[in-house]
């Protein structure tokens, strides 16, 4: 199958060559002409699939049909007839690339949108008038507040990555930006999941939708070689700059769990000789654009990134990427992984593992439904004396979300007093709960009385609801809203911590 045979319009098939593609990947040989269509779309493709392309080039052939009808006027200027919500800035500056790229030959005008630069040059470029906006969420209501841009003439809606941009908290400016727009349109939803929370907005928002998978939900690449590393949280730093020098990695894409455990981390490896820099929420557009600008032009090795990057970069052929920190969330191991192994070619994707991590190693395992591969590296076994502990900043429970919370040791609720709840990181903005705890880091100093790093294939000997110091162990600890007894509690059998190896 190739391009031509898709109904595309001969520019866009120059477009096309021009980038080099001459055969369509699976989901965009069966997006493009049932967009074509006109009807709507709920399709659902991993990450690395060229779904930018599956909906651009469908959508920018769909706005030419009718441009002589809305062609501007020295009385009407052009309206804004498509819109692509994205949930990251990265994103949306990729699909706004894709964008200009497929319409270099029609007649056709876009525009960006996203926070954390001025908006006045946005406003200078919506003012002049274009056919396509791609936004984020919270951007695109401040240019509705400010009355600099109109949606009511919208034809084509698209959603991209839009189980990210739920699970970054956008549903309620999701909502209001639908309620902006006219009813009558064409509805192209596209996401990697398909979650409750997704399976209802597409019952509120499409209509006899037609459905496109490529790939088993919830499943990583094929193309993607996916390892394990045992080792204890105090030498991970020291395994990762092994790994990286003996293997000669030149490009090596690096996901922590946390803003603060990103920085430190590219400060430790830029001390230990090897370039690097962060990437997070809380860095400028400015800081981050030079960021990933050196990495894919090689001027530094290593990019540390959180997961608001984890769907937002698109690299061409990334060999690598490592999870320094496994994620507090199953599905983003999926997305973070999903960065190599893009469009047929092979990547590997290696996560770090302390004993902490176990019960996230095994909630990702079910998710993809198959055991990933564990190998020690010779010099950096883990201390198999060493117990595991809640996880700072993470959760303890891989059915429910406690970002931000503090480790167990450290919580101090007042007697009779729930502790309070951290606010969750939304697309980039600004979250200093993040950066409560230096324990995720490595080189952190543990503040109980026993060593705080990691030990593998152990079971944690006392009862999970305990919220005390006991001896030389530190329990897991659930939301008390007062200190539990521990004469109920004492009786409790031992709670197993799953085994990297089995045992």
């Amino acid at each position: 199958m190739s391009f031509n045979t898709l109904g595309l319009k001969a520019e866009l098939l120059r477009a096309i060559e021009t980038q080099g593609y001459t055969t369509p990947t699976p989901v965009q040989a069966q997006a493009i002409p049932a967009i074509l269509k006109g009807g709507d779309i709920l399709a659902g493709a991993q990450t690395g699939t060229g779904k930018t392309a599956a909906f651009t080039l469908p959508m920018l052939q769909r706005l030419t049909e009718n441009t002589a009808e809305q062609a501007p006027t020295a009385k009407r200027k052009r309206a804004v007839r498509a819109l692509v919500l994205t949930p990251t800035r990265e994103l949306a500056a990729q699909v706004a690339e894709s964008t200009q790229n497929y319409a270099q030959h029609l007649s056709i005008k876009s525009a960006v949108i996203f926070g954390g630069v001025n908006i006045k040059p946005q406003i200078d470029k919506l003012r002049q008038g274009v056919d396509v906006i791609i936004a984020t969420p919270g951007r695109l209501l401040d240019h509705v507040t400010q009355k600099t841009v109109d949606l009511s003439q919208i034809e084509i809606l698209v959603l991209d990555e839009a189980d990210r941009m739920l699970d970054m908290g956008f549903i309620n400016d999701i909502k209001k930006i639908l309620a902006l727009l006219p009813t009558s349109r064409q509805n192209l939803l596209f996401s990697a999941t398909y979650s409750d929370e997704i399976k209802r907005l597409t019952q509120q928002l499409l209509h006899e939708p037609t459905m496109i998978e490529v790939a088993r939900q919830n499943m990583a690449t094929e193309t993607v070689t996916q390892l394990v590393h045992p080792v204890d949280r105090s030498r991970k730093r020291e395994l990762l700059t092994h790994i990286i020098d003996a293997g000669e990695w030149k490009q090596v894409l690096v996901f922590t769990r946390t803003k603060h455990s990103a920085n430190r981390l590219s400060k430790q490896l830029e001390q230990s000789g090897i370039t690097a820099a962060a990437i997070h929420g809380n860095k400028s557009q400015a800081q981050r654009t030079k960021a990933l600008k050196s990495f894919k032009t090689n001027d530094i090795r290593v990019l540390v990134a959180t997961d608001i990057a984890a769907r937002g970069l698109d690299i061409d052929q990334l060999p690598h990427v490592v999870n320094f920190e496994l994620p507090n969330v199953a599905e983003d191991y999926v997305h973070r992984i999903g960065r190599t192994g893009r469009a047929g070619n092979e990547g590997e994707a290696v996560s770090l593992v302390c004993v902490d991590e176990l019960k996230l190693l095994s909630g990702i395992e079910k998710l993809i439904n198959r055991d990933i591969t564990k190998e020690i590296v010779e010099g950096f076994a883990p201390d198999p004396s060493i117990k595991a502990e809640a996880i700072p900043n993470g959760r303890n429970n891989t059915g429910s979300k406690q970002q931000g919370r503090r480790p167990a040791a450290q919580a101090r609720p007042r007697s009779g007093t729930p502790q309070r709840k951290q606010q969750s990181q939304r697309g980039g903005r600004k979250n200093n709960s993040n950066n409560r705890s230096n324990n995720s880091s490595p080189s952190a100093t543990p503040t109980h009385s026993h060593q705080a790093s990691d030990g593998l294939g152990i079971q944690v000997d006392q009862p999970r609801t305990s919220t005390e110091v006991n001896g030389n162990s530190i329990h897991y600890k659930p939301k008390p809203t007062k200190r539990p007894n521990q004469n109920k509690t004492a009786n409790k059998k031992p709670r197993e911590v799953p085994s990297l190896f089995g045992g």
